[in-house]
């Protein structure tokens, strides 16, 4: 099967076509091998325009949405990135691609060490893996430069806000059912939104093992 054909044919009819246009977002999806972070089986179904379900009531999110929530991230090379949310890793290594040092925290245990494997077996250097509760972030790294959150909680996490440098730009849907992807901001008096996009991510949800929660 030719996956980089199917590749690049996903980044000009699913991506380029709807209005991703920064060329270094392109180039990431371009070169990320997006069948590596399906699950077995399912891998023939990596570049079409859906999401896919990665078990544990998880989904690895359409191409589209990555490449627009990479975009809206604003990233440049060497910036510090939180993701709530590692799932399949995909968002994490198009992060990664672009050149940031990412930190990504991931609440299903069985996820997390799925994820992590694949990351060594990638040779991924600038990711680094937590197990544990988004809602805390990752506070011994921040502050962060962005912060993508690929689930959904009810309202903005403040502990993420206050990881977020200021000048950098959170992007994180928020709501039940049908959610609002927020980009955010942060300004030395405050939050500012920037755009939205209607969307439909799994839920944002508190570890429940103690093991978890840091």
């Amino acid at each position: 099967m030719d996956f980089e054909a199917q590749r690049e044919h996903m980044v000009r009819t699913q991506i380029e076509a709807r209005g991703v246009r920064d060329p270094r977002v392109l180039e990431a999806m371009r070169r990320v091998p997006r069948h590596r972070f399906a699950p077995e089986g399912v891998q023939a179904a990596a570049y079409t325009d859906a999401p896919i379900s990665i078990g544990w009531g998880q989904t690895m999110s359409q191409p589209y949405i990555v490449a627009y929530m990479t975009e809206a991230a604003a990233i440049e090379p060497g910036d510090h990135v939180l993701e709530i949310g590692t799932g399949s890793g995909y968002q994490a290594a198009v992060l990664a691609e672009m050149g940031a040092e990412v930190y990504s925290i991931e609440v299903v245990p069985a996820l997390y060490h799925r994820t992590r494997a694949l990351f060594e077996d990638l040779g991924l250097e600038n990711v680094h893996l937590r197990l544990g509760d988004g809602h805390a972030g990752w506070p011994e790294a921040a502050p962060f430069d962005a912060i993508v959150v690929t689930a959904a909680p009810d309202v903005v996490p403040p502990r993420l806000v206050e990881q977020l440098a200021v000048g950098g730009r959170m992007v994180i849907p928020v709501g039940r059912g049908d959610q609002d992807l927020r980009v955010l901001r942060k300004l030395p008096g405050g939050l500012r939104e920037e755009s939205s996009l209607a969307v439909r991510f799994v839920p944002m949800v508190h570890a429940t093992g103690p093991e978890q929660r840091r």
